[in-house]
């Protein structure tokens, strides 16, 4: 007698969402590079990718921010539905935060938009960009901590230990950027690139925790 099958929309729901948790890092960070590699005057070593928001063709990286911001929040409430709210409401925080960082520009820094020599007086849009990103970043720290006690609840204590580490990475590198300029950006990529990571782990992760949505029924 053949096997008759259910569909899970809800499921598979929260598996799409949380696929876009696997596809935010690497989508924001290869556009992000393609266009600080064809920028004039961008240096890595000393400004971070958000002033590519700034002068001609600046719309591309508001663009890449927005639209990222928006996968990390869908995974974020996909995470939520997964079960792990309180790391989900973390990673929605942040995904929200880039989307407000994208409508408020950061300040000119030394060396980009090409022809800026020197700092510029703190401005509403840079101080609400800056802000938004403090915000963001903390939350994503606290979303890696929180899952490490979900993962210790599993009994898998080597992933909760990598995810509590994540966070601190997370937390430090974003305070150290901030705090230091172009001095902390080191800890500033690090902070980006090691929050990414975690998140695209930590998505595959509770994917695995959501039923399939094919479920065979006798």
């Amino acid at each position: 007698m053949a096997q008759e099958t259910e569909f899970d929309t809800a499921a598979a729901v929260t598996r799409s969402m949380l696929g876009w948790g696997v596809v935010a890092g690497p989508f924001y960070l290869v556009v992000g590079l393609v266009l600080a590699l064809t920028r004039e005057g961008f240096d890595f070593t000393r400004h971070p990718l958000s002033v590519l928001m700034l002068g001609e063709g600046g719309w591309m990286q508001i663009t890449n921010l927005a639209l990222s911001g928006v996968m990390v929040l869908v995974a974020g409430i996909g995470m939520v539905r997964a079960g792990a709210r309180g790391t989900g409401i973390g990673v929605g925080i942040y995904g929200a935060a880039m989307v407000a960082s994208a409508i408020f520009p950061p300040d000119p820094m030394p060396g980009f938009p090409p022809g800026q020599d020197g700092a510029t007086t703190p401005g509403i849009s840079g101080i609400l960009h800056l802000a938004f990103g403090g915000i963001g970043f903390i939350a994503f720290a606290v979303a890696a901590f929180l899952l490490g006690g979900w993962l210790t609840r599993q009994g898998e204590r080597g992933r909760a230990a990598w995810s509590r580490v994540a966070g601190v990475v997370i937390l430090v590198g974003f305070i150290g950027g901030a705090a230091l300029g172009p001095a902390g950006m080191g800890g500033l990529w690090l902070a980006v690139v090691v929050g990414f990571a975690w998140l695209l782990l930590a998505s595959i992760r509770l994917y695995r925790a959501v039923p399939h949505p094919v479920v065979a029924r006798r």
